[in-house]
């Protein structure tokens, strides 16, 4: 119902730009759940002595799960007043609802990671990462744009310096291995593994939820803000690969790097290029000039989040041209991305039923993934076209319909 004295909104044009903006950050949460997936599944480097980067190591490595993260911080946004963020006990409400999803998030996350699979598990990260941008959510656009920049710069800086303090404590504040249930008995590991020492680390992926908000906080049904995404993002994206060529191959960065190792055998240029998550980066100023996958620096940060906001711009520009054509060309993407929790898990529990297991005849790894990724397209069809949650994402939606009750106060 409209209130008195309010002209009601065209049903048309209203329903049509939620449709666009949605079935785009839908589209490219899908994308990023494939991109995911392809880590998991398929080499990033070769077999061989030279350890080369594979084609899904060079295009996928580090910013599938970046975009996954900034999408988290648009959806948010989109969650909590998109261009005007809510304030008073509608904000606290939805700040309830977010931490009970979190907790949901979470609990999947610890039961997943009891099993034996070759997966770093995003999901107790992400759950985590929900629940220390609650303080930011109330802010606007240029308050969010300032924290993000600052968050971006330095978070790196401090993580640089904390991280080897937390690895020379005895036993050092690193798990090895997927948070799980057990790890609880341990808060001090645990703590020191999700924010800083290990796959995912909380302290600089924050930077990720700070400029999905901002994002999620633009006009993103406009065509001028897509177009801003896409180019945008493109030229930032490109600027800091650039930059950290430079640092590290024209200024002597590399080289640097590859004097102070210990083990002069070490393909540090194919993990530069691949990913430094499993790489101590203690002992010289130079880690912080790279921008390889799971670096977590500076550069790194800007690059991959630079690269999702392109993706979302994209995204959100075919779901445009989808309308203008009338043709659902994102269906199977958004549908997807629209039950990542669901599917994400399933997919983790196909790779631990799989690990070390020899694959069916006539299969290779490539088939094990394209037939995981055709019944995730297949799968999120379906419940897209019949109107169905996915079975986590419903049990997520109760948890955050229940922290976001407000009972109707008495006249």
């Amino acid at each position: 119902m409209t209130p008195r004295g309010t002209a009601a909104p065209s049903r048309t044009t209203k329903g049509k730009a939620t449709a666009v903006r949605l079935a785009g950050i839908d589209a490219a949460r899908g994308l990023a759940l494939l991109g995911m997936m392809a880590t998991h599944v398929l080499p990033t480097l070769t077999a061989d002595q030279q350890l080369t980067p594979t084609w899904v190591g060079l295009t996928f490595s580090g910013r599938a799960s970046a975009l996954f993260a900034v999408l988290a911080g648009i959806g948010l946004a989109l969650s909590t007043g998109k261009q005007q963020p809510l304030e008073g006990s509608d904000l606290r409400a939805a700040r309830r609802g977010i931490a009970l999803r979190a907790l949901v998030v979470a609990a999947v996350g610890l039961s997943l990671g009891g099993l034996e699979v070759n997966i770093a598990i995003i999901l107790v990260h992400y759950a985590v990462l929900f629940l220390c941008v609650l303080p930011f959510i109330g802010l606007r656009v240029k308050q969010l744009l300032g924290l993000a920049a600052a968050w971006v710069l330095l978070a790196p800086v401090l993580a640089y310096l904390l991280r080897p303090w937390l690895l020379a404590a005895n036993p050092p504040l690193r798990l090895g291995h997927n948070p799980s249930w057990d790890d609880l008995a341990t808060p001090a590991a645990l703590l020191g593994d999700l924010f800083l020492t290990g796959y995912y680390p909380v302290l600089q992926w924050i930077a990720y939820l700070l400029i999905g908000l901002v994002i999620g906080r633009l006009l993103l049904s406009k065509a001028a803000v897509q177009v801003l995404l896409l180019a945008g993002g493109t030229v930032v994206a490109l600027l800091s690969k650039w930059l950290s060529v430079v640092l590290m191959e024209d200024l002597g960065g590399r080289e640097a790097l590859k004097a102070g190792l210990l083990d002069p055998s070490y393909p540090l240029e194919s993990l530069l290029m691949v990913n430094l998550s499993g790489v101590e980066q203690s002992g010289s100023w130079w880690w912080l000039a790279t921008s390889s996958p799971h670096a977590g620096t500076t550069l790194d940060l800007l690059h991959t989040s630079a690269v999702a906001a392109a993706v979302v711009g994209a995204c959100l520009l075919l779901g445009r041209l989808g309308e203008w054509l009338e043709l659902d060309l994102l269906l199977p993407l958004r549908g997807a991305g629209a039950m990542t929790l669901s599917l994400y898990t399933a997919h983790v529990w196909v790779m631990a039923a799989l690990y070390e297991q020899p694959l069916p005849a006539g299969w290779t790894v490539e088939t094990v993934y394209w037939a995981q990724a055709a019944a995730v397209l297949l799968i999120g069809t379906i419940f897209a076209k019949l109107g169905w949650r996915g079975p986590l994402e419903w049990v997520a939606h109760a948890a955050n319909q229940l922290g976001r009750y407000q009972p109707e106060r008495i006249r």
